[in-house]
């Protein structure tokens, strides 16, 4: 037993020195990126487009940023899910709060049962655009977005060999609840590895308007369940590439307990089952972080039952000395973040002890909830998002199987709560 024990440690060891590789690399990119800004007579008119289904907590804190812009020709093209949505009176009322006309609001026409409700309202957005319009920004509800977003996202398009630019999202570690700390720890780990296969995030992307057209994107988006994983193979078959820009780390203030957590990370994990490039690096990646040291707990607790002391200390050192190895590379990662989230927004986290220690007892229980979502979703033939259920056949057989208006009991009872 202490031989296995042994073995599966030395795994773990060679394991964490290829995460701890990646991690500094990711840690370079952030640390010399230099933001490349066009001059405004260089930048294309642009349409920026949102799909709104319900009153996200933050929306109108999205809506005035989205407004307050220093881009010089774009248009926010608001697509809501129908007039009597909870979000059609937000977006209203917080567009004359601000008397802005660059902005039209419109209501979702032709709802498509052959994929998702998001990708019904991008296909529509796009659709109706005029030739003027070069590039073409999708941006969540849940992106409160720094005055130069726009800019930066856009700038790198003029590389001939670029198609597409992407941040991501960022989580706070201080969040209340433990779905909210576990989020944290899944989205960091997902950033650097949507870095590393060049996996685009739907919540702030640009396209260049010819490309969409170029590639067929418009088509494979009416019969998607998601509008970004995709994307990153479409281009590579024209010979394109997707641009990370490590300035566009967006912060996202939203909490989530864990029930709501299980439902959002299935939805992730469904995204990357069906169009992640390389799906089974995921489920490798996902065996050797969550199955190792879990092994190494289970025997150590194993060999603590059948009294042998020698196996159980070399297991439990092993667990133990993972989970503090993540904690390590969580903080190094929050500090590498941190400059470019306090640019943005002037939010500084503080780690006190307390939080480090919940932070601590929050990667093994990430470990445990990641374990139950994958296999709870490895053949799911259904899923619900906001209220609608989808059948899944495959990636391009989607079947919306039944639509019904959002409505204000789908809203969380706390208002910070994502939906």
């Amino acid at each position: 037993m202490k031989e296995l024990a042994i073995f599966l440690c030395r795994l773990l060891i060679g394991w964490l020195v290829i995460q701890v590789s990646i991690l500094l690399v990711f840690l370079w990119v952030l640390r010399s990126h230099r933001k490349n800004s066009l001059p405004d007579d260089q930048l294309p008119k642009t349409a920026v487009i949102l799909c709104l289904r319900g009153g996200d907590p933050f929306l109108p804190n999205c809506l005035r940023s989205l407004l307050q812009q220093n881009y010089p020709q774009y248009d926010l093209k608001l697509i809501v899910d129908n007039r009597e949505d909870p979000a059609w009176q937000i977006a209203t009322e917080t567009i004359a709060s601000i008397g802005a006309t660059n902005v039209q609001i419109s209501p979702l026409t032709i709802r498509r049962y052959n994929c998702s409700l998001k990708c019904s309202s991008i296909v529509q957005a796009v659709s109706e655009l005029d030739d003027s319009y070069k590039a073409v920004a999708l941006v969540d509800a849940d992106a409160v977005v720094h005055p130069n977003w726009l800019r930066e996202l856009v700038s790198p398009l003029t590389d001939a060999k670029v198609g597409a630019t992407t941040g991501n999202r960022w989580y706070l570690p201080t969040g209340r609840y433990w779905g909210s700390l576990v989020r944290y720890f899944w989205n960091a780990s997902a950033v650097v590895q949507m870095y590393l296969y060049r996996i685009p995030w739907g919540g702030t992307l640009a396209l260049k308007t010819e490309v969409i057209r170029q590639t067929g994107l418009l088509d494979r988006w009416a019969r998607a369940y998601c509008e970004d994983t995709m994307i990153r193979n479409v281009l590579a078959q024209h010979g394109l590439q997707v641009k990370f820009v490590p300035s566009l780390l967006i912060l996202n203030r939203e909490e989530c307990d864990l029930p709501r957590l299980i439902g959002w990370t299935k939805r992730q994990l469904l995204a990357s089952r069906l169009y992640h490039p390389q799906w089974w690096a995921v489920i490798a990646d996902a065996l050797q972080t969550v199955l190792l040291p879990n092994l190494l707990l289970i025997l150590c607790l194993a060999a603590l039952f059948q009294q042998k002391w020698d196996a159980a200390t070399v297991a439990f050192a092993g667990f133990g000395g993972y989970i503090v190895a993540l904690l390590l590379m969580a903080i190094a990662l929050e500090k590498g973040v941190q400059p470019i989230i306090r640019n943005n927004t002037g939010t500084i986290t503080r780690l006190s002890i307390t939080t480090v220690v919940k932070m601590l007892l929050g990667i093994p229980l990430t470990h445990w909830v990641y374990a139950f979502v994958m296999v709870s979703s490895a053949w799911m033939p259904k899923i619900n998002w906001r209220g609608i259920t989808y059948q899944i056949k495959g990636p391009w057989n989607i079947r919306l199987v039944e639509y019904r208006p959002y409505q204000m009991l789908d809203q969380p009872v706390d208002s910070k709560v994502s939906l």
